[in-house]
């Protein structure tokens, strides 16, 4: 067994097939059903909802389809906006975790062995992920939910149940098209990626035969830790702390040389720059010109800089993602619920693939613990370790 222990973390092994997403990290690429990453980036979220669960590009007919159904699934019970609406004192992924398990009491409960049906749990989940997301936003500035706008797009839709105005929940705040368009290009973005370690815990649910919510409701939890979908929090946090291009030298060199980890760089996978992170970048600059802002990403550009220069290590998907969400009008601790509202497609299309050819996942551990203890009467047991327990006593 010790022969056969490759690693921490499961580094290096294969533990399933799938054709939704290639991750090479070699060469810097990032597949979607058969799309460079940076094809895929010219479509919308709801082409790429179709993609992932049906396995091409939509027909005009076939987009005009899922996009109706994504609009028709919008709407979530009142119960789920009543509870959301007392969690504005709690992170908002825990927020968004309870809020989706919630989901439970709408959601009829579909035969598995039928892929059309989860296909369409699927779509609903994506769709009613982004609204609990919106409302998570509003709740957490004492604002009531905002009803959704069936004329919007996926992207533009949450913006709208995000903002309005705070004495009107009825009324949203049409989103400016390169607003929404931005949006949409990130969520694209981070609609997959392998294996990673959200998607993991879908497929790891999933392979126990448990149902899609209850695989989803994990994976957020997973996607909350900070060496996962938190990271881009931290590293809008980090900017805010640094404060000024000036004093970006200084802390790096300083916290590198206190062996503090700087968030947003290196990459389990990607030995080089991360695919993904190029777009981000571009549109962190441009936002920050846009709205005469180029502080945040000119402060970005300088860590990189000074990250490859000492360590050669690149910039991930987190890293870019920051600045860009903050020009936005973001705040950061939503970053990480944004990330689940985009990968809620991988994490569904996952499901669906593992459950069509699944076995219980179930790896080995290599055990490096005592071995040949004999059993001592608790009598006896008691009395050896009555003097610890005396002194231990006030």
């Amino acid at each position: 067994m010790a022969d056969s222990y490759i690693g921490k973390g499961l580094e290096g092994v294969i533990v399933e097939k799938t054709e939704l997403s290639r991750v090479d990290g070699e060469k810097g690429e990032l597949i979607y059903r058969g799309y460079d990453i940076d094809e895929a980036a010219k479509c919308s979220y709801e082409e790429i909802c179709y993609l992932f669960l049906y396995g091409e590009l939509p027909t005009t007919k076939q987009l005009e389809d899922i996009t109706d159904h994504l609009v028709k699934t919008r709407k979530v019970s009142q119960p789920i906006l009543d509870y959301v609406a007392t969690t504005q004192h709690i992170h908002p992924m825990d927020s968004l975790r309870t809020a989706v398990s919630m989901l439970t009491q709408e959601l009829e409960p579909v035969d598995d062995s039928s892929p059309d049906n989860l296909k369409r749990l699927a779509i609903a989940l994506v769709s009613k992920t982004a609204t609990i997301a919106a409302a998570v936003n509003r709740a957490r500035s004492g604002l009531k939910a905002i009803e959704p706008n069936p004329t919007l797009g996926h992207a533009a839709n949450y913006l709208f149940m995000s903002r309005g105005k705070a004495t009107d929940p009825s009324s949203g705040q049409i989103p400016e098209s390169v607003i929404a368009r931005t949006l949409d290009i990130a969520l694209v973005l981070h609609a997959d990626h392998g294996f990673n370690a959200s998607t993991f815990t879908t497929r790891v649910v999933a392979s126990s035969l448990s149902d899609m919510l209850s695989s989803v409701t994990a994976a957020i939890g997973s996607l909350k830790g900070s060496l996962h979908g938190g990271a881009n929090t931290d590293v809008m946090n980090m900017l805010l702390e640094i404060g000024s291009l000036e004093n970006v030298e200084p802390w790096v060199l300083n916290s590198l040389e206190n062996k503090k980890k700087i968030p947003g760089f290196g990459h389990r996978v990607y030995k080089v720059f991360d695919p993904r992170a190029k777009h981000l970048k571009e549109m962190s600059k441009k936002w920050g010109e846009r709205v005469g802002n180029v502080k945040w990403f000119d402060m970005s550009e300088k860590i990189e800089e000074i990250m490859h220069k000492t360590k050669k290590i690149n910039a991930n998907v987190d890293f870019y993602s920051a600045s860009t969400y903050y020009a936005m009008g973001i705040k950061p601790e939503m970053f990480t619920v944004i990330f689940a509202v985009s990968r809620m497609l991988g994490w569904v299309a996952h499901y669906i693939e593992q459950i069509q050819d699944n076995r219980l996942m179930r790896p080995e551990a290599l055990y490096v613990g005592p071995v040949g203890k004999h059993f001592i009467p608790i009598s006896e047991r008691l009395a050896a370790t009555m003097p610890m327990a005396a002194e231990a006593c006030p």
